[in-house]
């Protein structure tokens, strides 16, 4: 398409020219007239314009059959049609498009919709015409195609398994990570093996009552926003996703690619998780949902790996720790972020932690120090 696009300008009233031109030329289009049928055939197959504004009252040949013409002419490229007619009888419209007319406007012409359908028109052409030049480009490199489609099979089986094999990760790793994996040469790292990792558990408060008696409606659109509103964070601090299980859910730093300072990192994405759900929370109890959010964080070791069957893999963290961060969770008051003395111990220096008791945890044989995240420094 040329720039600035070419318009003919099809009309046997010169007044009727007039007032369309001025409208476009004050939008920098270049333009033509043609004054009847004949001269608008002549004018379209030698300038070959962007596009056409034909009026359908016209002598020699009418708007329709010119219309036709050029729409059965194959030998030209694709040139968008506009009928400016002042018949608004539907069936006169149908008639129009029918033939192969894009687009009607009727008279007497309103500037704003004339201005807007030339663009929407011209957006389809150049559209259009890039698809063809992309077409004429890619049969111009019949020969190098063909060599290339000697090895297409191939490549596209290589490419499904890099898609399964990237789809597979990014169910549990952040898409940068992901990423990392694959192109550093597979998935092995996935195998089982034995880590130290920090354990991030959080849920909401109050959810399970809600959940009973609130509509399947409300229920969904709340873990709708928490979802998306944790599950953007996960990301931004390249958390490993261990899974969602309806309010609640499980992530942790250090696997399946080591990262320096895992409790910090884990503590830093707790304290924006705790901001950003609280802003939900303000707004869910505005609508009578009486919910709040607790976290949880533990560090130690853990057995880590696929678990799972053919089509339907995950990845999991087996050991104390995980359970750890879990009942720390289980025992967070709404705001809180309970954290063990390993998480404690890494973070001191960085974030502002108080005191929250020896707490006796299911599962758990001695009783366990935590302490409550109030802030992060800097």
């Amino acid at each position: 398409m040329r720039q600035p696009p070419l318009i003919l300008i099809a009309d046997d009233n010169e007044a009727n020219r007039d007032i369309l031109a001025r409208r476009l030329e004050a939008h920098g289009y270049g333009l033509a007239m043609a004054a009847d049928g004949a001269e608008a055939l002549s004018q379209a197959r030698g300038l070959l314009p962007d596009l056409i504004l034909l009026d359908v009252m016209m002598p020699k040949f009418d708007g329709l059959e010119v219309c036709r013409q050029l729409k059965a002419d194959k030998s030209l490229p694709f040139i968008p049609i506009i009928l400016v007619t002042a018949r608004s009888d539907t069936k006169d419209i149908v008639a129009g498009l029918e033939i192969g007319a894009d687009e009607y406007l009727t008279k007497p012409v309103d500037q704003a919709a004339l201005v807007a359908r030339v663009r929407s028109i011209l957006r389809v052409k150049e559209l259009h015409d890039t698809v063809h030049e992309q077409a004429r480009r890619l049969a111009s490199q019949s020969e190098e195609l063909a060599q290339w489609n000697r090895t297409l099979e191939q490549r596209v089986a290589d490419q499904l398994v890099e898609i399964e094999r990237i789809g597979r990760l990014r169910r549990f790793l952040s898409p940068q990570i992901a990423e990392a994996i694959v192109s550093g040469g597979g998935d092995k790292v996935l195998d089982s093996h034995r880590r130290e990792i920090t354990v991030v558990f959080c849920d909401l408060r109050g959810f399970t009552s809600f959940a009973e008696t609130a509509e399947p409606e409300e229920v969904m659109k709340v873990v709708r926003e928490y979802h998306e509103t944790l599950g953007r964070l996960i990301h931004n601090h390249e958390a490993t996703l261990e899974r969602f299980t309806g309010d609640g859910l499980m992530v942790w730093f250090n696997d399946p690619l080591p990262c320096p300072d895992p409790s910090l990192k884990a503590v830093r994405m707790a304290v924006e998780m705790r901001d950003s759900v609280a802003g939900l929370l303000q707004r869910w109890r505005k609508l009578g949902h009486e919910l709040g959010f607790g976290v949880g964080i533990a560090q130690g070791y853990a057995t880590l790996g696929r678990i799972g069957f053919e089509g339907r893999f995950d990845y999991a963290a087996i050991g104390t720790v995980v359970n750890l961060a879990a009942r720390l969770c289980g025992e967070a008051a709404d705001g809180q972020i309970l954290v063990d003395r390993k998480v404690n111990a890494a973070v001191e220096v960085t974030a502002t932690t108080e005191q929250a008791g020896q707490l006796t945890l299911k599962g758990l044989h001695r009783s366990v120090a935590t302490f409550n995240v109030t802030r992060v420094n800097g």
